[in-house]
Formats: C-alpha cells, sequence, structure tokens
C-alpha cells in the first residue's frame, strides 16, 4: 500500500497525470508480453466480458491467421484503461474499450488507432438508484452522491444527465470507485445512486432490487472500440482485416445464441448465466468500420472530458481513425 505521503502525492496529481503513472507502470508490468521483432504475431489484449473472450475461447483467430504465417498470443486485462495502457506501452498489438478509456490513451499518446467499432449499445448501461429511493429523477440527485469509475463511459452518462435535466455538474457529489466497490457501497447505502455498465448493471438490478433512474438512450451512444497501435496497422493491416473478420463471425454467432454465449461466459465473470442473457440482450452486434457518426460521438465524449479538466488537451478523433483498405 502507498504510504501517506505518496497517497497525498497522487491525490494533488489530476487524473491526467496518475494516467501517466500507470502507464509507466504497465510498461513494466506487461514486458513479460513483449516478443521479438521479427516474429509474425499478434498480441490481443482481452477482457473477461465480450467478443474477444468468445474469440479466444473458439480458437477461430488462430485459424484465420495460421494462413497468414502468424501465431497469437492473449493477454487477460481487468477493463479497458490497464488494456490501452499496454497497447500505448507496445506490449500489446489489438484489444477492445469502451467509450472513454481510448479518450484518455489517445491524450497520453499518438499511438493509438480506432480500427472498428460496434453499433451504440445505450440501454447497456445506466443509473440506478434503491428501489425505496425518494429520487424519482435525474434532478433529483442536486447534493446527492452518485458512485461512479472515473473517466469511465458511465462519468460520460453522468454529466449527459445531468445536462438533461438541467442539473449543474458540481451540485452533485461523485463517488469514484471501480464497480465492486461501488456496487458494494451501493448495498450499504452509502451512495444514493451508481452509474453502472453490464453486465455489472444486469446483476445489480437483480441483487439488490435496484430501480432504473435512466439509461443511456437518447443520452449517450455506448459504444465498444477494436483498437491497435499505429505502427501494427501500418506494417500488418491484412492481419488486422483478418481479425476483424474473425470477430465479425463471432458476433453473428453470439447474436443468435445469447443462452449458448451465456453459459460460457458465466463461470469466467462470476455471474450467474441467466443474468447474463440480460446483460447480453442489451449488447450490440456488428463490427464495422467507424463512420462519420461514430467519430462525431467519440468527439464528443472527448470534448466533454477536455471541458471538465480531466484532459490536458484538445484530441482530434479523426486524426487517429484507420480508413477502410489502408
Amino acid at each position: 500500500m502507498p504510504s501517506f505521503a505518496a497517497r497525498r502525492v497522487l491525490k494533488r496529481r489530476g487524473f491526467y497525470e496518475t494516467w501517466l503513472l500507470l502507464s509507466a507502470f504497465a510498461f513494466v508490468l506487461f514486458s513479460v508480453l513483449t516478443v521479438r521483432a521479427d516474429e509474425r504475431v499478434i498480441r490481443v489484449g482481452y477482457q473477461k466480458y465480450g467478443t474477444l473472450v468468445l474469440l479466444k475461447g473458439k480458437g477461430l483467430l488462430e485459424q484465420r491467421l495460421k494462413p497468414l504465417g502468424y501465431r497469437v498470443t492473449w493477454a487477460e486485462f481487468p477493463s479497458g484503461p490497464p488494456l490501452l495502457e499496454a497497447l500505448n506501452a507496445g506490449a500489446i498489438d489489438f484489444g477492445s474499450a469502451g467509450e472513454a478509456p481510448p479518450i484518455f490513451a489517445q491524450a497520453a499518446s499518438d499511438n493509438l488507432v480506432y480500427v472498428a467499432n460496434e453499433p451504440p449499445a445505450p440501454k447497456g448501461e445506466a443509473i440506478l438508484v434503491p428501489k425505496d429511493s425518494p429520487v424519482r429523477s435525474v434532478a433529483d440527485l442536486r447534493g446527492r452522491t452518485i458512485a461512479l469509475n472515473k473517466g469511465s463511459n458511465v462519468h460520460f452518462l453522468v454529466v449527459r444527465a445531468l445536462e438533461q435535466a438541467g442539473l449543474p455538474y458540481d451540485q452533485v457529489k461523485l463517488a469514484f470507485l471501480a464497480p465492486a466497490d461501488a456496487g458494494a457501497a451501493f448495498a450499504r447505502g452509502s451512495v444514493d445512486a451508481w452509474a453502472i455498465w453490464d453486465p455489472f448493471l444486469a446483476s445489480g438490478e437483480q441483487a439488490h432490487a435496484a430501480r432504473t433512474l435512466t439509461t443511456g438512450e437518447g443520452l449517450v451512444p455506448n459504444r465498444q472500440f477494436y483498437l491497435s497501435r499505429r505502427g501494427f496497422v501500418d506494417e500488418h493491416g491484412r492481419v488486422i482485416d483478418a481479425t476483424l473478420a474473425a470477430i465479425a463471425e463471432i458476433d453473428a454467432w453470439a447474436k443468435d445464441n445469447t443462452d449458448a454465449v451465456a453459459k460460457e461466459l458465466a463461470p469466467l465473470v462470476g455471474i450467474p448465466a441467466p443474468i447474463l442473457t440480460v446483460a447480453l440482450a442489451r449488447q450490440s452486434y456488428g463490427v464495422a468500420p467507424l463512420d462519420a457518426a461514430a467519430v462525431a460521438d467519440q468527439q464528443r465524449v472527448a470534448d466533454t472530458f477536455h471541458r471538465l479538466g480531466l484532459l490536458p488537451k484538445a484530441l482530434n478523433i479523426a486524426g487517429a481513425v484507420r480508413r477502410p483498405g489502408t
């Protein structure tokens, strides 16, 4: 555990500085994943929930890349931010994350490239309140505490929900907690609301009999992005295309086999299959290149976080997007 002095230093630092510190740590932590420069390999970072873990389980990517002379290595990450730290550090070549983590990764380095995305899934994130809470609308959150993961998709959801309700951002209290800690605080009644995404959203609805104050519908797109490194994209375009084709095949299977997907993921994420089925029904499917709408939506996220002082500079999302056929 950091010393008291170290904790004070981290407290004084802004979110962006902390991100840089974590990036340096990630470089050391994930250096074991690096391979020789002359090896023909793609190093994929994945999380326990999502398309990539299904891709790994079925071995489809290995089948797709073997004719091209490439092998695949896999590295598991607990969430999007550390995965993208490893990507920026050159420890992996490909991975996926939601809307917000790539924003901070792009602010930290110009190495990141958006190569594809899934369609919006706004029902896959929400702001929850206890079922007997007096809070009946977002406007009722004035002076109350919302638990959320800082710099995540739901951070943007909270900002947009407050804007729509006409409630200034500084008129609520934010408790920045990881999903497990936020869920515990919500269950104890230590916070008034919880902004969270699936599958934790579906689990929270079931475990705490929580009431949904608002979902992302009409507020945020909640996209999933596939990302790589600029150097890897430039040199291994065929591999990126083959990887996206494999993801598209898994997507098509998952869309029509929700129950089978839930059973496969349940032991990995520690959430019962029936609850995962609820989450999967709110997920979107259909990997595709970023279109103008996706770029504009992501630019809006970046501009919002810059306005809030969480980014040190404005970002140009379009400049980090891989164009089809390149």
